[in-house]
């Protein structure tokens, strides 16, 4: 099954799909986040997106959009971001409504990476006389590098951010410090809400108290989850992470197994996941991964703190990093390391560059061969 480079004018409707299926990251999962467009003769005639699992898929709307306004789509040309899925769900197959509305030619961003799946959706469009040409566009495939990372393993997709001064530091000594600047504050609330959950270190929360919220709260047909990665000890019982919110699931703690009884007061308001853990209150990161995924958490985004951060590094549990550098120095007798202790880093594939405001901004995927 051959890919094709799209011609100028697919590309731009393909990039259309992908801004608009990026409008549904973080609220269609376990499904990915899915945009389509309905052309002809250079023209738009409908355009949708998959809004949240269980709501029409992203070809039905655009169908859906173009009827609407009055287009008849007999012989027309379907731009989609991902291969249409050809199996019934809680929605029926889109390939049934593709070949029903009379589309002639479909072009497809990235095959469906689903084993179960993939390759479906074309055959059954090719079957029915449609011309498919697959694009395997690189924004559509970054779309649904979560999904695509989740479904093949045994625990959920990790992103990992850290945020570090020229120098390689997060601040000038312990406690709550402004790194960055508000642009990559903001860029880290996006990347917050278009995952599952955001995952940080006790020590984190203790320095911070933050309440891991994702701003501005937004609709989603799941709650949205933060967890914490604990030692022998929990957090204070009145730290903000443990406040209910509207729309989001009670705290996960992860805690080594034989911690238990000291969680027993926190364990009344938050979700405890016990994991192996040695004396010295490192846990099975692995094993709480896991756990998660069985709990419903299909992607995160790790914002540490540096043990943490090193500790998922060094386990080889990360699949994709994003780093910020901040233009400064902080370096001093305690100024606070953005990785303790400093895990091996080879193995990465940097592939974006980019500012953000003042700061550099830097990101990196883990090949599948590593």
């Amino acid at each position: 099954m051959t890919s094709s480079k799209p011609s100028s004018a697919d590309a731009l409707y393909l990039a259309r799909a992908c801004e608009l299926a990026a409008r549904g990251a973080g609220s269609t999962a376990p499904n990915p986040p899915v945009g389509a467009v309905v052309v002809r003769d250079g023209g738009t005639l409908g355009e949708g997106f998959h809004h949240r699992r269980g709501d029409a898929h992203a070809e039905v709307e655009a169908l859906a959009d173009a009827r609407g306004r009055g287009f008849e789509t007999i012989g027309a040309t379907l731009v989609v971001s991902l291969e249409p899925c050809d199996h019934a769900g809680l929605t029926p197959p889109c390939t049934d409504a593709i070949v029903g509305a009379g589309i002639a030619r479909v072009v497809i961003g990235t095959r469906d990476p689903n084993r179960k799946t993939a390759g479906a959706g074309i055959a059954r469009l090719r079957g029915a006389g449609l011309e498919v040409e697959i694009a395997e566009f690189p924004w559509a495939q970054r779309l649904i590098e979560p999904f695509a990372t989740a479904i093949a393993s045994p625990r959920p997709y990790v992103l990992l951010k850290i945020a570090a001064s020229l120098d390689g530091y997060v601040a000038p000594n312990e406690g709550s410090f402004w790194l960055t600047g508000e642009p990559s504050r903001e860029r880290v609330r996006e990347l917050r809400a278009a995952l599952d959950a955001v995952m940080v270190g006790a020590g984190t929360i203790r320095a911070d108290d933050s309440r891991l919220s994702v701003r501005p709260p937004h609709a989603r047909r799941r709650p949205y989850n933060r967890i914490v990665v604990c030692g022998l000890k929990p957090p204070a019982s009145d730290a903000r992470v443990f406040a209910p919110l509207d729309g989001y699931a009670a705290t996960i703690l992860i805690a080594p197994e034989g911690a238990r009884a000291t969680f027993a007061d926190v364990a009344k308001t938050t979700t405890c996941i016990f994991v192996p853990g040695g004396h010295d209150g490192r846990v099975d990161l692995e094993a709480g991964l896991r756990a998660l995924k069985d709990a419903g958490v299909s992607s995160l985004v790790c914002e540490g703190g540096p043990t943490l951060a090193s500790a998922l590094l060094a386990a080889g549990l990360v699949d994709r990093l994003v780093w910020f550098v901040a233009p400064l120095f902080l370096g001093g007798p305690r100024a606070v390391p953005a990785l303790t202790p400093h895990p091996p880093l080879g193995g990465w594939r940097f592939d974006g560059l980019e500012r953000s405001g003042d700061d550099l901004l830097l990101t990196a995927k883990l090949p599948v061969d590593v």
